[in-house]
Order: structure tokens, then sequence, then C-alpha cells
């Protein structure tokens, strides 16, 4: 169960970090299967030839499992609201970053600032991302995470966190009401000022981020290749167009709607 200051964190800060939100066996269990679908031989760095492998989505069990656990459920529960969002069937996407010193490692130009979309528009490219939106009641999405899945140090590629940038997110956002912004055209500047972080952490530690959380790749300068999944947290049908932020005391809004709340005060919601 998060404590009061972990929830106080998640909303001032836009995350938090459980520590063995699943076991390091199910994380290794896991890594077995992603070596495989890798092609290469985890003990021969003559065979590992990219900077960075996409895997797709995972649904058999270890994964699953490391997606629900108790420990997890609960945390959701208590940032989005029970019955307010979809337990995961699957994880994934994996991106596999790769120690640098490879050959062929050098940066692949994904490692920029940015929030994750979480809707298609009307406009939208379903084949180009930059064009998929966000909106200010966060429509689709009700967190961001990230499962660390081998142990993930200062140079092992762990992901840039611009810490309370959500809250300038939120107030970008809220101009532009329900229709929301395309990735492509939401200027993240505002946020450069922002203090930041390190993922890091022991594989089996997750990551559960407010959905408008600046953040960034960046190159594997450790020994290893680093295991991370970054699933969204899918809000429930019933919040089909996302978390009401009008009309409510304070008290009765869950911390992820909250943050956005406190971003905004009681005005900018204008435009919906």
């Amino acid at each position: 169960m998060l404590t009061r200051e972990q929830i106080k964190q998640f909303v001032a800060d836009g995350f938090v970090r459980l520590d063995q939100a699943f076991s390091r066996a199910l994380a290794e269990r896991c890594c077995a299967l992603l070596w495989a679908d890798l092609g290469c031989d985890p003990a021969d760095r003559s065979t590992w030839h990219q900077p960075v492998v996409w895997l797709g989505d995972y649904q058999q069990e270890p994964f699953v499992k490391a997606a629900n656990t108790a420990v997890l459920h609960m945390a959701f529960e208590q940032l989005v609201g029970i019955g307010n969002w979809q337990p995961r069937g699957s994880l994934g996407t994996f991106p596999v970053r790769f120690p640098c010193d490879i050959p062929g490692g050098h940066d692949m130009g994904d490692t920029g600032w940015h929030i994750d979309a979480s809707f298609p528009g009307a406009d939208s490219d379903p084949n180009n991302y930059l064009t998929w939106r966000v909106n200010v009641h966060s429509r689709g999405r009700a967190l961001l995470m990230l499962f660390l899945f081998s142990d993930v140090g200062e140079l092992d590629a762990p992901t840039r966190i611009r810490c309370g940038s959500h809250l300038e997110v939120a107030r970008l956002l809220a101009p532009a009401g329900e229709k929301g912004l395309a990735i492509r055209d939401l200027d993240l500047s505002a946020t450069a000022t922002c203090p930041e972080t390190l993922a890091t952490g022991q594989a089996g530690t997750v990551y559960l981020c407010h959905p408008f959380l600046t953040h960034a790749a960046q190159i594997n300068r450790g020994s290893q290749p680093r295991f991370l999944a970054q699933p969204p947290l899918l809000l429930a049908q019933a919040l089909a167009k996302g978390f009401e932020l009008r009309g409510q005391q304070t008290a009765a809004l869950v911390p992820v709607a909250l943050a956005i709340r406190q971003a905004l005060g009681q005005t900018n919601l204008d435009s919906d």
C-alpha cells in the first residue's frame, strides 16, 4: 500500500517508485524470453549489433504475472481509483538498449523529451504516432508505467524524468479542451527548468508515473543491455472521456486528477 507521503510525492513530482513490485525470479523468466526473440547470445557481445531493439507486446504468463501483482493493483486503485482502470493482459513494448560501445552503438535520435500520446484524433494518421493526441482529461490513459526487468544504474540507460513537469503540461493542455493537442504540436520547453531525476532500480522495480510526465530515453553507457517495458495503464470504459475535473470536491479527486486540478486551480477549463 502506498503511504500518504508517497501519494503526496506522486501529486507533486508526477511519479512514485515501487521497489520489488514483482519478483526478480519473474524478471529473469521474462528476460529469458526476450533474449530468445533478440536472436543474440547474452554471453557473446560479438552478437550484439544494434543500439536499440524494439520488441512487441508479450502475453506470456510471466509477463502477465509481473504486470498484475497485488502490490501494483493496490497502487493502481490508490492513484487512479477503484474500478477506473483496466488490468493488463500483456506487457510491452520493450525498447532493449545495448551498450553504446558495441559496433553501431550510436545514438539513434530517439532520446528527446516527450510525453506519451493517448488517443487518435479525427485527423490522426494511424501509422504516425506523432499525430496522436493527449488532452487535459487524460482521455484513454490512467498512468505511464516503467517496468525494470534488469538492474538499472545511472549508466544503464535509465529513463530521465522531469520532476513536476506533469503540472506544466496540464497547463499547456487546458486551453485545447477535450480535443487536446497532437504530440508533435506540444511545446515542452516550459518543462526545461524542472529538476531532473533518473529511473534507476533493481529488477522488479516499477515507476508509476502521471500520464503528463515529461521523460526521455538515453543511450546505454553501461556494460549490459537494459530491459524495460513502458506500457500504459488504460482507463476503464466508464471513463472513456478521461478524468472529470469539474464539480467535485478536492477530497473526492483521485491523485491523477488532483494533480491536474492543482496545476490549473479552479479555472482554465472553459475551453472544454
